[in-house]
């Protein structure tokens, strides 16, 4: 496989990903999220057979476009994660340095 491949399929796997992404932050309920990424890789499999360079730059062009176009103006944050709500709630105590009492 040479390098141009590798590029490709790596390009393929990150629209895929930020799909599946954009797509959990609509739907928050996980029935509704598995009808729709299996809606998505159906559509990634319909042009997975693609052979001429134009028509696989054009798929993957209106698949960006329609990626940013569905992209939601409040992202889904899970509440542990970085920018979650329970971000660093309950930090432990750091017992490496000493306590410092006023």
């Amino acid at each position: 496989m040479s390098e141009a491949q590798i590029a490709h399929r790596r390009l393929v796997q990150s629209l895929y990903k930020r799909s599946l992404k954009t797509a959990q932050d609509w739907y928050i309920d996980t029935n509704l999220f598995r009808r729709k990424a299996v809606e998505l890789r159906m559509q990634f499999d319909a042009n997975k057979n693609l052979r001429h360079p134009r028509q696989i730059a054009q798929a993957v062009q209106e698949a960006e476009r329609q990626l940013t176009e569905l992209s939601h103006p409040d992202p889904y944050i899970a509440v542990s994660a970085p920018g979650g709500t329970k971000f660093e709630r309950n930090i432990p105590p750091n017992l490496d340095e000493p306590a410092v009492h006023h």
